[in-house]
């Protein structure tokens, strides 16, 4: 069961089968006590619609908070280690690495995130930037994983490497993520052998690609979610990116126009280009 946030309504998507359900509210979709029935039974009772067109959504959020995990996969470590050995803060990674408490950090609010289709940004004072793809779990307001979606965690590897504390500039600004294109709603976890690929195209040739297993990630989803929700209340729920597996190495960094698309089994693509 996949939800999509349009702009005339909430697009339900089963077994091949399309519903518009028009004017809902996302906030109290998402929240609601038992999501998966209530979806099956709305799916049911709407009315079939075409399948619509996809190009532009909004992102899967309205009045959730977006956080992040990092140093979640080896390969994360390794490369932040790499960036910050200059600023003496590359021992941090490896102690995050290790601890039982994980990093997480806030990325934005709705209005700092775009949907599929949308225009992610690179920011003006930063010479190193790269996409981050990850599997982004979807909380309701009891901290409950519900659904999952694709993150694009943009980031100014420059401005991080230049000193860990400047971590809230290199991460959080206008067009610094992207959320979609639907909430993959399901019982069952994803499997661990889920794939989450990356492609970067400049014009006509791909510039980069990448993949990584869900079951590379060292910390459990479940434990991710406890930590966010240990002091802090979300009244709407909140979306929280579980790190990356795949990072571009040095010098690749992004370019105005560059088409980004990050694809996560049993979820689909998301496809977004830098403004």
């Amino acid at each position: 069961m996949k939800i999509y946030n349009a702009t005339d309504g909430i697009l339900i998507e089963h077994e091949g089968r399309w519903a518009l359900h028009a004017g809902a509210d996302w906030d109290e979709l998402i929240n609601h006590d038992q999501l998966l029935s209530h979806l099956l039974e709305l799916h049911g009772r709407l009315k079939p619609r075409p399948v619509p067109a996809l190009d532009t959504l909004l992102p899967p959020m309205q009045g959730q908070e977006l956080w992040a995990s990092g140093v979640t996969y080896l390969r994360s470590k390794v490369e932040r280690q790499e960036e910050s050995k200059d600023a003496g803060g590359g021992d941090f990674y490896q102690r995050v690495y290790e601890a039982e408490r994980p990093e997480l950090f806030f990325k934005g609010t709705r209005h700092r995130v775009v949907g599929h289709g949308g225009l992610v940004r690179i920011r003006a004072d930063s010479t190193w930037d790269v996409p981050e793809p990850e599997l982004a779990l979807v909380l309701n307001r009891h901290g409950r994983i519900v659904g999952y979606t694709i993150g694009n965690d943009m980031s100014s590897r420059s401005i991080e490497g230049e000193n860990p504390l400047y971590l809230s500039q290199a991460k959080i600004y206008d067009g610094s993520a992207a959320l979609g294109p639907c909430v993959l709603v399901r019982e069952e976890p994803l499997p661990s052998y889920a794939a989450i690929s990356l492609s970067i195209r400049r014009g006509a040739a791909e510039v980069f690609s990448g993949s990584v297993e869900i079951s590379q990630i060292t910390r459990r989803f479940v434990d991710l979610a406890a930590y966010l929700f240990r002091e802090c209340s979300f009244p709407q729920g909140a979306l929280l990116m579980t790190g990356t597996g795949i990072v571009p190495p040095a010098p690749f960094t992004l370019q105005h126009g560059d088409a980004i698309r990050i694809t996560i089994d049993h979820i689909g693509s998301l496809e977004n280009r830098v403004a």
